[in-house]
């Protein structure tokens, strides 16, 4: 084993582990697990498979790539000092910001000397006889920890699409995840953009402003939203700062940790003429709110819903010249918000420009990646540079990817082959001392609320069990079924579960993924919040603790 700078030698007689903790990833959840877990004094290491910190906002360099959760509601809320010293520069901040802030955060907390870059996990397996991980990186280095804890994210395993040919490609290609750090050149060049998920969405739109010519390749249309976003100036930011308070109070109230709450009506309350106007002043205002600060049963009943999604579709009709292009783009098979809404600045008038196509490949196949471009059933395309935005193996795939193995050396990959099976999307039944920040079926929304939650009871339930020496952590499996059983009940009723997408665990680039399972909890923030806490102040005793 490579012995690392912190890391005493130790003799071929000691036992304990490496480690106290090992955490994966190194971005927004991973950070700060971290920064958790020196305040309870153990010894950590983080391995992070790229070259910096930022998890998701390091790897996502692609163009256009930025939030969509209000950048002031998205920067940790545990440090008042940090608070105060950094300046968001816009409302909706972009890539570039979001991996500034970032490492202005790893270097403010002096974490990057427990972080080991270009470490990537490939197995994990636990050892019974000595309560402890062995973790083997890619590169065959072992580490042996008490606990484990797992921030991978709920979007960091991407997926490339299962067409033929595409290793052939003589151009320039990339999947988007994976965008080069080095810019790239889109004047006078052929781009094709396969794929029109959120990230597509964003890529499509920035691309579009230089491309020589861009051919979109769309399976499935969005219903997308205005992002209007917008620059911060000093005194906005001043007054925002002495907003937090009240900011992060109002994002522990709400269902998914937004500023945006649930309109109380429902859309048969109000008459047709308040109705449409609500639905105007929504569309016109930044951020979620039209999705997250709707009527209360858009997402819920069926006749809600299709009269909101009537209401967007009229917005694109009126957004795009061509009839054709506008029916094209207006989705067939899902309604307003039962997939992840994308927000956008200018999307849809893209396809205005005379130097943009669309395909429709429901219409006309994609056959195969020749060397020169792309062969559809109706037609051969050749381009210079093809980008793949072909999503995520979401929420799951990341685990997936690493070889865990609990007791008896079952499979994690195999447990979960129908569906997660987690205690509150923290601990897993038969994997002792392995903990998720963000796990499946956990509490998501606005991302970095929920995680420094998660992370909190984490460190919590670590502290719990190392004042009583305790050093077994595991969920009973009347935990994980009760639990599981009630997040697969929590989403009976709502339109989403109905619909194929990364919520419903559905990629059709990955085997096995194809039948829809109920991936995170639909209860809301503050009902998951009340049933961990119910958990730690009854001591844990729902737990395996030994």
């Amino acid at each position: 084993m490579d012995e690392l700078p912190g890391v005493p030698e130790r003799t071929s007689t000691e036992t304990a582990p490496d480690f106290d903790a090992v955490v994966i990833g190194a971005g927004v959840s991973g950070l700060y697990q971290l920064y958790r877990l020196r305040e309870l004094g153990l010894r950590v290491r983080v391995f992070e498979a790229g070259t910096g910190v930022g998890g998701t906002w390091y790897w996502n360099r692609y163009p256009g790539a930025r939030f969509d959760s209000e950048s002031w509601t998205y920067g940790y809320s545990f440090s008042q000092e940090l608070l105060e010293e950094w300046d968001w520069e816009e409302h909706f901040a972009a890539q570039p910001e979001t991996e500034r802030y970032l490492n202005y955060v790893a270097d403010k907390f002096d974490l990057r000397r427990d972080i080991q870059f270009e470490s990537r996990v490939a197995a994990a397996h636990y050892q019974e006889d000595t309560r402890s991980w062995n973790v083997i990186l890619e590169d065959g280095r072992r580490y042996t920890t008490g606990l484990l804890i797992t921030a991978i994210g709920v979007l960091s395993a991407a997926t490339m699409p299962t067409i033929p040919g595409v290793e052939t490609f003589q151009g320039q290609s990339c999947h988007t995840h994976y965008w080069p750090k080095e810019p790239v050149c889109f004047e006078d060049k052929r781009v094709a953009v396969i794929g029109t998920g959120a990230t597509g969405v964003q890529t499509i739109t920035e691309v579009a402003k230089t491309a020589g010519h861009l051919t979109v390749f769309q399976r499935t249309p969005q219903w997308c939203a205005p992002l209007h976003n917008a620059k911060i100036s000093k005194e906005e930011m001043n007054r925002i700062r002495a907003d937090y308070p009240e900011i992060f109070e109002r994002c522990q109230e709400t269902f998914g940790c937004f500023i945006h709450a649930t309109d109380p009506r429902s859309t048969f309350e109000v008459t047709p003429e308040e109705r449409e106007a609500f639905w105007e002043k929504l569309y016109s205002e930044p951020g979620f709110g039209i999705w997250m600060g709707n009527f209360r049963d858009i997402l819920v009943d069926r006749e809600a819903n299709k009269l909101i999604s009537d209401f967007l579709a009229r917005k694109i009709r009126q957004r795009i010249k061509d009839p054709a292009v506008a029916e094209k783009l207006i989705p067939k098979n899902h309604g307003f918000g039962t997939r992840r809404v994308p927000l956008e600045s200018g999307y849809f008038e893209i396809y205005n420009q005379s130097n943009v196509n669309l395909v429709d490949i429901n219409e006309t196949p994609i056959e195969c990646i020749t060397p020169s471009g792309i062969k559809t059933g109706g037609a051969e395309y050749e381009f210079d540079i093809i980008i793949y935005a072909t999503g995520f193996d979401a929420i799951t795939g990341a685990f997936d990817r690493i070889d865990f193995r609990g007791v008896d050396g079952v499979s994690l990959k195999e447990k979960w082959q129908d569906g997660p099976q987690t205690f509150l999307g923290i601990l897993v039944d038969g994997f002792p001392n392995l903990l998720m920040v963000m796990g499946p079926h956990a509490g998501l929304g606005n991302f970095p609320r929920a995680a420094e939650y998660s992370a909190d009871w984490v460190t919590g339930l670590i502290r719990f069990a190392r004042e009583r020496g305790l050093t077994r952590i595991e969920a009973t499996t009347a935990g994980a079924n009760g639990w599981t059983d009630h997040v697969i009940a929590a989403s009976e009723g709502l339109l989403f579960a109905e619909v194929d997408s990364w919520m419903t665990g559905i990629n059709r680039n990955v085997e096995g993924k194809q039948v829809r399972r109920i991936m995170r909890y639909s209860g809301g923030h503050p009902a998951f919040r009340e049933r961990c806490e119910a958990v730690a102040a009854d001591g844990y005793r729902e737990l395996a603790l030994a």
